[in-house]
């Protein structure tokens, strides 16, 4: 590939499918970058609300019961529009670190969707990595993100709890879907299947191959 991201990894697919840990693990492995999940946060505060609705919605929200008390469409429409605004960080993060890095790797956890990066990468620079839908829907509030604790703790403060559970419950599967599911398993790059025998090791080695490296 002779694009100015031939030395730049992507991750892209589902929640709990691994894509944070290839990320850390591969730039440790081969001196590189990793941008995380949500590396792009670091231009959040800059950002103009008029441009980046989507992104400042949370930057500038006064009442934060107001996130979790939105319907599962609302949730979803604010999911896709962060989605698209993420990508226009993204590409201003890494044409800064490419120009800064030439010749390191860059491993990123992305939002840049699929049909993009047919147009500026190549399958041995993209991975799809995916898990069950159900796992983001019920394993939600199992990591101690703080974010995720702390959405836990205004859904309690509801008047009735049960019912704002089940309300952001619907939101996760709507954006969890199997529709988006099959979305990503058939949008023509390299699939990594979530698989607890394989490990960590045993799944770091497929993605190796798969990249060249």
């Amino acid at each position: 590939m002779e694009s100015k991201f031939k030395n730049v990894y992507f991750f892209n697919g589902t929640a709990y499918a691994g894509k944070s840990t290839m990320v850390k693990l591969l730039a440790q492995k081969y001196d590189g970058i990793a941008c995380e999940e949500n590396y792009h946060d670091v231009l959040l505060p800059e950002l103009d609300k008029a441009e980046f609705p989507c992104l400042t919605y949370t930057r500038d929200l006064e009442d934060w019961h107001d996130f979790i008390r939105r319907t599962p469409e609302e949730y979803e429409r604010w999911i896709n529009g962060v989605t698209k605004e993420c990508e226009i960080l993204e590409f201003r993060i890494l044409d800064d670190l490419i120009q800064k890095s030439p010749e390191k790797k860059i491993f990123v956890d992305t939002n840049i969707c699929p049909e993009t990066l047919h147009k500026i990468s190549d399958e041995h620079h993209v991975m799809i990595m995916l898990a069950d839908p159900q796992i983001s829907v019920n394993r939600f509030f199992e990591r101690p993100d703080k974010e995720k604790q702390f959405l836990y703790r205004l859904m309690l403060e509801e008047k009735d709890p049960e019912a704002a559970l089940e309300n952001f419950r619907h939101c996760l599967e709507r954006i969890n879907s199997k529709e988006n599911y099959n979305a990503f398993l058939n949008c023509g790059f390299p699939v990594n299947l979530r698989d607890e025998k394989l490990g960590i090791q045993g799944t770091l080695e497929l993605v190796e191959k798969a990249f060249n490296l």
